[in-house]
């Protein structure tokens, strides 16, 4: 992914934005309704973009959503990346839980989705909950995570669900998986 690309991952969040069309390959995410960007940095290889409720941070949060782009990343499946997060959040949480929700490919792509549970944060004293998405591209490798400091309702959880069933990786290159073309905003 060129850096480009990454740029154009966050403009996708920002719809009165106006970009030519995606290049190469790229993650399709939307900024959800109440949120905002608290916090996006680089760090080495990996990209990182917290969000949060338009009235709490990064700092002080009951529910956030984080997406981390591993540039380069090209040989990890998603049920390693599960494994490697499932034994360190085991070994921080006790009586932590981590069950798979579904996995599959999207696009092209192979993906997973599990859920990773925290009865009682030692950091923070409240329950947490956690809902991964990761992807793997041919370029980088995608994780997109829903996390809430309380025990979400039914409805939260099926509005998070269909959430992480339209996030998605696409390719310019690439013409079985597409990247959408989007028209000019008039500013």
């Amino acid at each position: 992914m060129k850096p480009s690309s990454l740029l154009l991952s966050v403009f996708i969040a920002l719809p009165s934005v106006c970009f030519a069309e995606l290049a190469d390959e790229n993650l399709l995410q939307h900024l959800p309704s109440g949120y905002k960007v608290d916090f996006q940095a680089k760090q080495g290889n990996m990209v990182i973009t917290e969000m949060v409720p338009q009235s709490e941070t990064v700092k002080n949060w009951t529910e956030m959503l984080t997406t981390q782009i591993f540039l380069g990343l090209k040989n990890a499946t998603p049920e390693q990346f599960q494994a490697v997060m499932a034994k360190s959040w085991l070994a921080a949480c006790k009586d932590g839980g981590v069950a798979p929700i579904t996995k599959g490919e999207e696009n092209g792509y192979p993906f997973s989705i599990w859920l990773q549970t925290c009865p009682l944060n030692q950091s923070t004293g409240k329950p947490e909950k956690t809902w991964f998405k990761a992807i793997k591209g041919n370029d980088s490798f995608y994780v997109v995570q829903k996390s809430f400091r309380f025990d979400p309702s039914n409805e939260q959880v099926v509005q998070w669900m269909k959430y992480f069933r339209s996030v998605m990786v696409c390719d310019s290159r690439l013409p079985d998986r597409p990247c959408p073309k989007f028209e000019k905003v008039a500013q």
